[in-house]
């Protein structure tokens, strides 16, 4: 009986170190097999980090920095630049290992895991030249997460591939990767079997299951999936002005009343700074100290774009460019990396933001901030200055996954939100994209 690896906050890597560890060796014993040429992106990391003093001492010392009884397989930085040139030829899958499966939906993260949390990690991944050279390293994988090339890892079994693969890979269209996303579902067996995993999959999202691979030509194709009509809607209710609805698919992290236009973000508590989250844009002037922010996380198996979650117009719209791999650094090793981080990552992340004036003039200007986490900072949006959205139209997307996002209002406006039962935290359960989370009073 095969049975799943436990996993961090998301879902995007296990929390077992054994398996991690397994798997990062495995993928060590396969590059160096592979002893693929350093494609043009990891080229260029590497001459920075030789040409410059200061990245060469970060990414020397954030590897010597490791305590040796954390049994790091990745010693030192060329072994980084061997293993993020071998993910840039793959997409991310199930891996078996023993008798565990376990998805690493963030690889690059894996490797960097221990590293992002010493001081030298610290300098390496604030570094304006270290992330935009990530940046160009992300952009190549996107690519190839976007072609055909990446359709190999959406089989419904064992994945065969050209080179021998020491993670024994399983297809996300498998029976125990179809279970894993059903698990997920927080409206799992509304309208199709609860215990049937396909067809709660096929139930919930567009796809074509009598063709191969359901129909996705690629991994981003698979991973970008849309609801199908009618699964995830607006209720009679909810359609209310005053209602403020979920506009993503998301567990609630935290929700704070009394966010400052600046602040000390990356202090214990990681308070939320307006203005940095919102990059000094015009828009922010509108805001001010006693704002709200609600910010949920996106889970790795679930679904990835953004929903507005009022009626309105759209005002203003702003991809930021930013950090990929920061982490708070109050919060040392932090062993849910970078999910304990995700206050300080509003400020510093890549990230999106979409400011829309609501027709219900008691909500007024907010903010959606989409926010990258690691792999996942290809922040797409699909709206334009001067649009109208009703509540629950589609604004964005999140390419390779999801992560966290926030919702911000100004100061007066009153809201009860609704948890669904439960208390903001990195413990919580998704609540259905467009439900109801709040009601301005």
């Amino acid at each position: 009986m095969m049975k799943h690896t436990k996993y961090r906050i998301g879902k995007w890597l296990p929390s077992d170190r054994d398996f991690l560890n397994t798997w990062i060796t495995r993928k060590i014993e396969k590059a160096k097999a592979a002893k693929l040429p350093f494609s043009p992106a990891v080229k260029e990391l590497a001459a920075a980090i030789y040409a410059d003093p200061i990245l060469y001492m970060s990414f020397t010392s954030m590897y010597d920095e490791i305590p040796q009884g954390y049994n790091e397989p990745v010693k030192n930085f060329e072994t980084m630049l061997l293993l993020i040139n071998q993910i840039l030829n793959e997409a991310p899958c199930y891996s078996v290992i023993e008798d565990q499966i376990g998805l690493v939906g963030f690889p690059i993260n894996a490797i960097v895991d221990w590293a992002m949390g010493t001081s030298g990690g610290f300098l390496t991944f604030t570094h304006p030249v270290v992330n935009q050279k990530l940046y160009a390293i992300l952009t190549e994988w996107k690519y190839f997460l976007m072609s055909g090339a990446s359709q190999y890892v959406l089989s419904n079994g064992p994945i065969i591939q050209p080179q021998p693969d020491y993670t024994n890979p399983v297809g996300w269209l498998s029976p125990e990767a179809l279970e894993a996303i059903a698990a997920m579902d927080p409206l799992r067996g509304q309208g199709n079997d609860p215990s049937d995993a396909t067809a709660n999959f096929i139930y919930n999202y567009q796809c074509s299951p009598q063709l191969p691979y359901f129909g996705y030509g690629t991994w981003d194709a698979f991973f970008t999936r849309e609801f199908n009509p009618g699964v995830r809607e607006v209720s009679v209710e909810d359609a209310a002005p005053e209602v403020i609805v979920n506009a993503c698919e998301s567990a609630p992290y935290n929700c704070v009343t009394d966010a400052k236009m600046k602040d000390k973000f990356w202090m214990k508590g990681q308070p939320y700074s307006l203005l940095d989250i919102m990059d000094n844009h015009p828009q922010a002037a509108a805001f001010g100290d006693g704002s709200t922010v609600y910010q949920a996380f996106l889970c790795a198996k679930t679904y990835h774009r953004w929903n507005s979650p009022v009626d309105g117009q759209v005002i203003a719209i702003q991809n930021v460019p930013g950090t990929y791999y920061a982490e708070a650094p109050i919060e040392g090793y932090d062993p849910s990396g970078p999910n304990d981080s995700q206050g300080y990552i509003a400020e510093i992340a890549a990230r999106a933001l979409i400011f829309i004036q609501s027709t219900n003039e008691k909500i007024g200007l907010m903010c959606f901030v989409a926010i990258g986490m690691a792999e996942v900072s290809s922040c797409e949006i699909t709206v334009a200055v001067g649009q109208t959205v009703r509540k629950g139209d589609p604004i964005g997307t999140f390419h390779f996954g999801g992560s966290t996002h926030c919702l911000i209002f100004r100061p007066g406006v009153n809201i009860e939100f609704d948890f669904h039962g439960q208390t903001p935290s990195l413990f919580t359960s998704n609540i259905p994209l467009k439900a109801r989370i709040g009601v301005v009073r």
